[in-house]
Order: structure tokens, then C-alpha cells, then sequence
């Protein structure tokens, strides 16, 4: 039943997609849609062969700032989170200038960024690291707060010290909120890293696929910005999967979310 289950976790998501490309593409010859209203997926197809090179070229560049983002969110966010857990004071002092960054919108603030950080590179991806620090500081805090109160009561019993205490009891348990923190924190890194892109607007060799986007809209280029979209779409689903694989890799033998269901 196990393996029937996992194959039909992909093959049905698979055959609806099938079903909904399919009927995309009736409805554009049916109607005669112009490519540059509406592309088909066999003109989107076709502009990635084409153009799949550059376009790829361009996605490295924008997945370079979304894990340096990533990566920056984890280890500040993980930092701060555990700070938080320390002092009661700072975190009430902190935490909601954490909640500004996020509630701010990156729209209205990259611009300045990328007038006040004069490198390129850096400005994008202080612009994305905005975007995906918060979700890992809000769980990760969550979770070091989060212990059991009779096992913190069994620890101090046991004259535990305070760094047995972090290591063996509150790190575990914070650990499951860091990972679904750092899951959304992949998609949201993307998004920071496009979004500035789109602000910043510039070309040349550092080129990244947001720009590509635009470029294919004022050239009204559709297949190739749909191409390009499509990228960045199958990019995100990546990181998803892949910090999820990690995930259930590190909490499959010991955590509730990651255990197999028992069969019926």
C-alpha cells in the first residue's frame, strides 16, 4: 500500500497537469489566441528550447542571491531567534521590528536599498534576506519556547546545566519549527530575489531572469516570458522539495511529522 500511495502522489498530480496543458492548448487554437496575447504551451516549449540557454544563465544568476539570501536568514535568524529565547527583554524590544521588515512591503523599500548599497550584488540580496528571515525567526523562537515544562522541571531535577539543557532538550524540540520555517523561507527567498530584480532593472553580464521577464514583455516576447516564468516556478517547487527532503531526513527516526502512518 506504501508504494502504491507514493505512486500515485506523483501520477496524479501529473495527469491533471497533462489534462489542463492539454485543454490550454485546444482553447488557444480553438479560439485563434495570438502568441502575444497568449502563448500555448507547445509556443512556450518551444521558446525554451530556443532561448533555454540564456534564460539559464539568467536563473543561476537570480538562484545565487535566493540561497545566499536563504542561507544569511538561516544563520540570523536561527542567531536571533536563539537570543530571543535567552532574553525575554530583547525579544520584546526586537521582535517587532522584526515584524516591520515584514509587513513592509519589499516593493516600496528596494529601491532605497539599492541606492544605499552601492553593490549590486549585495543590495539584491539584502532585498531578499528581508523577505526570508521572518518566518525562521517567528518558528524557530517558537520552538526554543517551546519545551516541555516537566521535562525542563526533570532536567533542573537532574541539575542539568544550561548548555546540557539547550543542547539535549530545547535545540530538539526547536528543530522542527526551524525546518518548516526554512521551507517557507525557500519560496520566499525567490521571491525577494525576483522581486529586486524587477526594482533594480538592469542588465549586462550580471543579468538575472527577472530582467529576462521584462525584457520579453516590452518586446512582447509572451512565449519566452512564459518560458521564463516557467523557470522560476520549477525552481521554487525544487527548493521546496529539497529543504522538505532534508527535513524529513533529519526528523524521520524521532519526530511525529516525519514518521510513516501506520497502515489501517
Amino acid at each position: 500500500m506504501r508504494g502504491r500511495g507514493g505512486w500515485l502522489r506523483v501520477a496524479a498530480p501529473i495527469f491533471v497537469g497533462a489534462m489542463l496543458l492539454g485543454l490550454w492548448q485546444a482553447a488557444v487554437v480553438i479560439e485563434h489566441v495570438p502568441p502575444y496575447i497568449l502563448p500555448g504551451p507547445i509556443a512556450i516549449a518551444a521558446a525554451l528550447r530556443s532561448d533555454g540557454p540564456s534564460l539559464l544563465l539568467s536563473l543561476l544568476v537570480t538562484l545565487r542571491v535566493t540561497f545566499a539570501a536563504l542561507a544569511a536568514a538561516a544563520i540570523l535568524g536561527g542567531a536571533l531567534a536563539f537570543l530571543f529565547s535567552l532574553s525575554r527583554v530583547l525579544a520584546l524590544c526586537l521582535f517587532p521590528y522584526a515584524v516591520i521588515l515584514q509587513v513592509t512591503p519589499i516593493v516600496a523599500i528596494a529601491p532605497l536599498i539599492i541606492i544605499w548599497v552601492q553593490q549590486p550584488f549585495l543590495a539584491l540580496l539584502v532585498c531578499a534576506w528581508i523577505v526570508a528571515f521572518f518566518p525562521i525567526v517567528a518558528n524557530t523562537t517558537i520552538g526554543l519556547n517551546s519545551a516541555d515544562r516537566n521535562l525542563l522541571a526533570l532536567f533542573r531535577l537532574y541539575r542539568a546545566s544550561p548548555t546540557q539543557t539547550l543542547l539535549y532538550l530545547k535545540l530538539p524540540t526547536a528543530l522542527p519549527y526551524f525546518l518548516a520555517g526554512l521551507r517557507i523561507s525557500g519560496g520566499l527567498a525567490l521571491i525577494g530575489a525576483v522581486v529586486a530584480e524587477f526594482v533594480a532593472g538592469t542588465g549586462g553580464t550580471e543579468t538575472g531572469l527577472a530582467f529576462r521577464i521584462l525584457e520579453a514583455g516590452y518586446r512582447l516576447a509572451i512565449p519566452r516570458l512564459f518560458a521564463a516564468l516557467l523557470l522560476l516556478s520549477l525552481s521554487g517547487i525544487a527548493i521546496y522539495l529539497v529543504i522538505d527532503f532534508a527535513a524529513r531526513l533529519a526528523l524521520r527516526h524521532w519526530h511525529e511529522s516525519a514518521l510513516d502512518e501506520e497502515p489501517d
